[in-house]
């Protein structure tokens, strides 16, 4: 029998955990910090093995949708999709940065609605410094455009986020319901994430840039990615209709846009397979557990009732008090635990919709605040440190502080229309 009190254990392999996910001290990859904790919980008997393999199998949904959004967003990275994407942007600013980050954030909006945040942090990111490099532009201003607006548009549709599918899980709304609530507080939250860009930014998009770029022919892999994506939003759009989950959708329609790609141009698979990132499965995996570990102390049964007790005293209230509190706690101990807790307290005790909304949309958005607060600002984080670029998590802070809040407020408040 344990000798500690296991709600303080939990809370410590919980807190030390979501340390090393955030920080990755020693470069450890956080899904190996991720499944130590879990796996210690487990072992040690203070989360039982059947309650973590049900917490496991809780994520079966979100591991498929990983899975085939990553193949999709590796075969764009790999056939030049993007980088042919951020090209056309370059070459079409004729000069001007305004345009020229008027069509970065056109194109990150558009990658992050209908292919996820992370495949915009990911594999946009690198395309859009190959484009100002080009452009001999300064890529900084641009590649900030990456970073906030994968969490910006991040709640226009289902499929623009993995943490929806946590939020939510098999609860999620039909298509309609979903464009109903989150249609206005997702243009509040693009729009001024915009303006707040453009003006933080403003200085370094006056100065003038270089017109002669050579935009290469759009390769026949490319196209077929290009269709393969076009298809897979239609499916997932069709499947988010009828109120149907989203993960094997999206898997078999990776899985077909990979094979058909690969079996056309006889390629070998395994260097798109080798290029996707399989740590976020063990990753999702070990937040679960930890999540379902957190859930024994009885923290967020006791959330979910002061939550559900302040709604019943106030719907206003507690709609700007979710949203608010939950986009703060996103960057303390990044959003997906906090989705994954955010979840629970919608399941545990009835909320009203707007209340529900407003947990999606602080999971969400409130990551703009810090490079800690998103699982898809960390990737770009890597991203723009991997092509020479330097930027410090008070650098990032001093802008999330200027970005995060008018956005967060104004999605907020167009909820409450």
């Amino acid at each position: 029998m344990p000798v500690v009190d296991p709600h303080l254990f939990i809370w410590t392999v919980a807190v030390l955990t979501l340390c090393g996910v955030i920080l990755r001290p020693w470069h450890v990859a956080e899904y190996i910090w991720a499944l130590s904790g879990a796996a210690l919980l487990t072992l040690t008997g203070f989360i039982p093995w059947t309650s973590a393999l049900a917490a496991v199998a809780k994520g079966t949904d979100v591991y498929l949708f990983l899975i085939g959004m990553m193949l999709l967003a590796e075969l764009a990275r790999q056939e030049g999709l993007f980088d042919w994407l951020a090209m056309y942007a370059a070459q079409h600013a004729n000069g001007s940065g305004q345009r020229l980050f008027d069509l970065v954030f056109l194109v990150g909006t558009l990658v992050t609605i209908f292919l996820s945040n992370d495949a915009t942090a990911v594999v946009l990111t690198p395309a859009v410094y190959a484009a100002t490099r080009a452009a001999k532009a300064e890529p900084l201003p641009y590649l900030f455009v990456c970073a906030f607006i994968a969490n910006a548009a991040s709640f226009v549709l289902p499929i623009s986020n993995p943490a929806n599918l946590v939020v939510f899980g098999s609860h999620m709304p039909p298509l309609l319901t979903w464009l109903w609530h989150f249609t206005l507080p997702s243009l509040a939250a693009i729009g001024m994430t915009y303006l707040a860009l453009r003006f933080t930014q403003r200085e370094h998009l006056r100065r003038p840039l270089n017109t002669s770029i050579t935009l290469q022919p759009l390769s026949s892999g490319a196209r077929l990615t290009a269709m393969g994506i076009a298809l897979t939003a239609a499916l997932l759009l069709l499947a988010s209709a009828l109120d149907a989950q989203l993960g094997l959708p999206t898997f078999c329609a990776g899985i077909a846009t990979a094979s058909l790609i690969h079996l056309r141009q006889r390629m070998n698979p395994m260097p798109v397979l080798k290029g996707v990132s399989w740590g976020v499965l063990p990753l999702v995996g070990g937040l679960f557990v930890l999540v379902e570990g957190l859930a024994q102390t009885g923290v967020i049964d006791t959330l979910a009732h002061a939550l559900a007790s302040l709604a019943g005293h106030s719907g206003s209230q507690s709609t700007w008090a979710a949203g608010i509190v939950v986009g703060i706690a996103s960057n303390l101990i990044n959003n997906l635990p906090a989705g994954l807790i955010a979840g629970s307290v919608g399941h545990i005790a009835p909320l009203p919709t707007q209340t529900t909304s407003a947990l999606l949309i602080g999971v969400d958005l409130g990551p703009n605040l810090s490079f800690t607060g998103s699982l898809a600002t960390l990737l770009w984080l890597i991203a723009v440190r991997r092509e020479g670029e330097h930027v410090s998590a008070l650098d990032f802070l001093k802008l999330g502080m200027v970005v995060m809040p008018p956005a967060l407020l104004a999605a907020l408040a167009a909820l409450l229309i």
